[in-house]
């Protein structure tokens, strides 16, 4: 396969996965349809076949291709900070900015993977991991610099502040905003997370 076809293969896949993002951001991934995503990427039903098995599929390779991105972000924004307590505070600062600039994306991420059986049974969610591992690494770096608690469980920590993380961009997707608003959910996150860890 020349470069060009190569190219323009991968251009096609992403503009589905683009148009993937869009449809199951408003139709919900349980409602839409291939179709309807053939007909936003502008390509054929059966295109979307070359790519994908079935709408599973198609899921799953969405939230492959976005976390790599989104991994890359966290990577290119803590890897020169040093101190843990800003390498965390800043790790929160990007998961929130990534809600607010893609809300098509954070309703894919946050509501609509969550309807997938496949997606929540079947797939091994090595990128979810690396995610998880990073919240580890900077606890275990606050730990090993005498800057966090050491004696707190860094498993169950790192799944707290997802968690905590997630549920809030989730409520804040499905209409909490009139409650509060990201800029305010941040700096609170910050303040009772890392004030908890902090070594006294």
């Amino acid at each position: 396969m020349t470069a060009s076809k190569s190219q323009k293969k991968l251009q096609k896949r992403r503009s589905i996965i683009e148009a993937a993002v869009k449809v199951f951001a408003q139709k919900g991934f349980y409602n839409a349809k291939v179709t309807d995503v053939a007909r936003q990427a502008g390509v054929a039903d059966g295109t979307i076949y070359l790519y994908f098995k079935n709408k599973d599929d198609l899921l799953i390779s969405l939230f492959e291709d976005k976390m790599e991105l989104i991994l890359q972000r966290f990577h290119s924004r803590l890897h020169e900070i040093t101190d843990p307590l800003d390498k965390l505070k800043e790790m929160i600062d990007v998961y929130f900015e990534l809600i607010e600039e893609d809300k098509d994306l954070a309703d894919v991420f946050q509501v609509e993977l969550r309807q997938s059986t496949k997606f929540l049974k079947d797939y091994h969610n090595e990128k979810f991991l690396n995610y998880l591992n990073m919240i580890a690494d900077i606890i275990y770096h606050g730990i090993d610099y005498g800057f966090f608690r050491s004696e707190v469980n860094v498993h169950v920590v790192k799944i707290m502040i997802f968690g905590a993380l997630d549920e809030l961009a989730r409520q804040w997707i499905l209409g909490a905003d009139d409650k509060y608003n990201l800029e305010q959910a941040k700096e609170e996150v910050k303040q009772i997370l890392v004030s908890g860890l902090i070594k006294f």
